[in-house]
């Protein structure tokens, strides 16, 4: 049996059902901090959240195309499992790292256009 194609058929699957939940959830929750830091306007914050969205699958899938490849023997389903951790824990990773990466730069973006609204309002 070639195990190298039964983790290529469980990594790809699995890596686009997590980043595709990731990213779904970061766009509807996103929203309201993008209206917020766009002061209203609604189309705006739409428009940017789309783009946000679409930058984080070609990211995401990008990279675990990228990672795919395996040259390391597999000779048994315990390696295949290993393998698969390993490769699936690192987009997890990942996932987290710009999850927690687009938290903080929706916080910076917040907090100035927080500063730019006393300011103009001042």
């Amino acid at each position: 049996m070639n195990f190298h194609l039964l983790v290529y058929g469980v990594y790809l699957p699995a890596t686009v059902v997590l980043t595709i939940w990731v990213a779904r959830t970061l766009f509807t929750n996103g929203r309201t901090f993008l209206v917020d830091i766009f002061h209203g306007n609604e189309a705006l914050a739409d428009s940017v959240n789309k783009l946000l969205l679409t930058g984080f699958y070609l990211i995401n899938i990008g990279y675990a195309m990228l990672t795919l490849r395996s040259t390391a023997p597999i000779s048994s389903y315990q390696e295949s499992v290993e393998m698969l951790s390993v490769k699936v824990g690192t987009i997890i990773l990942i996932l987290g790292g710009m999850h927690f990466f687009n938290l903080y730069v929706f916080y910076k973006l917040r907090n100035r256009a927080q500063q730019y609204a006393k300011a103009y309002h001042s």
